[in-house]
């Protein structure tokens, strides 16, 4: 049996200042994929995620969504919806960004805020919500980490806790942008590890994951659907393990490149 869409883009284009980033992707990702983003730098893949969460518009094209508020979960095209129904979609999607945002409070408020603002929750369900998402992302036990502020973190801990934020949500679509980035191997291995369980976590709804990426570890070890973008268009689409053989046009020098992208952005993002 197919599982039902969760994303669905349609020949999607964009430009900026008259240059094409953009250039007709049609993408469909099925509910409960486990989906990595790849691409040279420049290549459009956080501004893909951007249309996808409704950040940015497009200039032709479409890009829909299930409508888990709806019974069916039917594709909505995020372009039509208004305010209320992008929240009304978004109450099942979290994004976990490239440099976290936090912002500057203590743990508790990072995970709070978005509880109170969008499932409107009283505070104690949320002291509850917050412990079990940090219990979930290697935090079980220290209750001291609720009322750290952002600014006493490492960075392999507030990596950790903006996935929690994330997971409090309880999601059914999970975004990561770059989530190993500024990380050591060992804290980057843990990020692995942490995404692959909660991926295959049990619920309601199959979770679905889409991740943008230069880490060629997290390939290797999670080995997900890769979707690789150039020129702005789609240019594989399929298993990592094809996409490691594979002898397409700009595959084999985006491989090789891989850990030096990877190792620049780390370099660029303080710790």
């Amino acid at each position: 049996m197919t599982n039902a869409v969760e994303i669905r883009v349609e020949d999607l284009y964009k430009a900026f200042r008259g240059h094409a980033v953009l250039a007709g992707i049609d993408l469909e990702i099925p509910r409960g994929d486990l989906v990595a983003i790849v691409g040279a730098s420049g290549c459009g893949k956080t501004v893909l995620l951007h249309h996808i969460i409704a950040h940015l518009r497009p200039d032709r094209g479409r890009v829909l969504v299930a409508d888990h508020e709806t019974e069916g979960a039917p594709l909505v095209d995020i372009a039509t919806l208004d305010e209320q129904g992008l929240d009304r979609v978004r109450l099942h999607s979290a994004v976990v960004f490239q440099r976290n945002a936090l912002f500057s409070a203590t743990v508790y408020e990072n995970i709070a805020l978005w509880l109170r603002e969008i499932k409107r929750m009283d505070e104690d369900a949320i002291l509850v919500r917050a412990r079990e998402a940090l219990d979930a992302v290697g935090f079980k036990g220290d209750e001291s980490v609720l009322w750290k502020d952002r600014a006493e973190l490492s960075g392999g801990m507030a990596k950790r806790v903006a996935l929690a934020r994330a997971l409090a949500m309880r999601p059914y679509t999970i975004f990561f942008d770059e989530p190993t980035t500024g990380l050591d191997p060992i804290n980057a291995g843990q990020i692995h590890d942490l995404i692959q369980v909660q991926h295959d976590e049990p619920g309601e709804v199959k979770r679905t994951t889409v991740i943008i990426t230069h880490d060629k570890d997290l390939l290797r070890r999670l080995a997900p659907r890769i979707v690789m973008l150039h020129d702005g268009r789609v240019h594989f689409d399929g298993p990592y393990a094809e996409f490691e053989a594979s002898d397409l046009q700009a595959v084999r020098p985006y491989l090789e490149a891989m850990p030096s992208l990877h190792s620049d952005m780390t370099r660029a993002i303080p710790t």
